[in-house]
């Protein structure tokens, strides 16, 4: 397996935050343009578009750098040993600079002031809580598929987060770098600057939970449960 150095891995979250980002801020405004102010036409127009990025750009740029693009994943991986602390510091900073890079460029794609401060509110103990019920799945998605079936990651990271933008309060940010970057736009997808730390806080949270529960199910796991799940992987 070829190892890639950390300027490429960095390089990698980099875009691959960027084209994360500008996929939900742009696909967010052409949405509300084309929603003609229906709510729910302009969600699940952002919701497929986001989906669909996801399953490509996990499949396109996973064997380089893992394909994080998201801060509380990495923390994970770093916590476990799979990401060498020594990095940690350099994929989140390449994250949150590709996330703000993706929100400046949907706006310049669509004639926007490239910079905005938003004022879509998103507070309250429902949007907190759903924010760590967003990122505990997400980890744990991607914990169990990597155990289990690696080569359904990136589907399955896909299609949890469309299903979190519906079932969370908080439409599934589950990422503090999109969270970031998504202050910084005034459109359909975004969250007021002072409403980010509490996005922070619960993402990481629930990131953590995430992490060790899945530790906690997956080292319990005999010998006899390993046949079982090879056997049945051949069915």
């Amino acid at each position: 397996m070829v190892q890639f150095d950390l300027l490429r891995r960095a390089v990698a979250e980099f875009l691959g935050t960027w084209m994360l980002v500008a996929t939900v801020v742009g696909s967010g405004i052409m949405a509300e343009g084309l929603s003609g102010g229906n709510v729910a036409i302009a969600l699940l127009g952002n919701t497929i578009a986001t989906g669909a990025i996801l399953v490509v750009l996990i499949g396109m740029l996973g064997p380089i750098s893992g394909a994080h693009f998201n801060p509380a994943v990495s923390l994970v991986f770093a916590i476990t040993g799979e990401l060498p602390r020594a990095a940690l510091a350099t994929y989140v900073v390449a994250q949150v600079a590709g996330g703000i890079a993706g929100a400046i460029t949907a706006h310049a794609m669509f004639d926007l002031q490239l910079v905005q401060a938003s004022s879509h509110v998103r507070q309250g103990t429902g949007q907190f809580l759903s924010e760590v019920v967003a990122s505990f799945g997400l980890v744990a998605t991607i914990l169990g598929c990597r155990r289990f079936r690696p080569d359904i990651i990136p589907v399955a990271v896909a299609l949890y987060v469309v299903a979190g933008y519906w079932f969370t309060a908080s439409t599934c940010f589950a990422n503090p770098a999109v969270a970031i970057a998504r202050s910084l736009t005034n459109t359909f997808s975004g969250i007021r600057p002072i409403d980010v730390p509490w996005f922070v806080v619960a993402e990481i949270v629930g990131a953590l939970l995430a992490a060790g529960i899945l530790h906690w199910l997956l080292k319990g796991r005999s010998s006899a449960g390993q046949s079982a799940v090879t056997n049945s992987s051949r069915l």
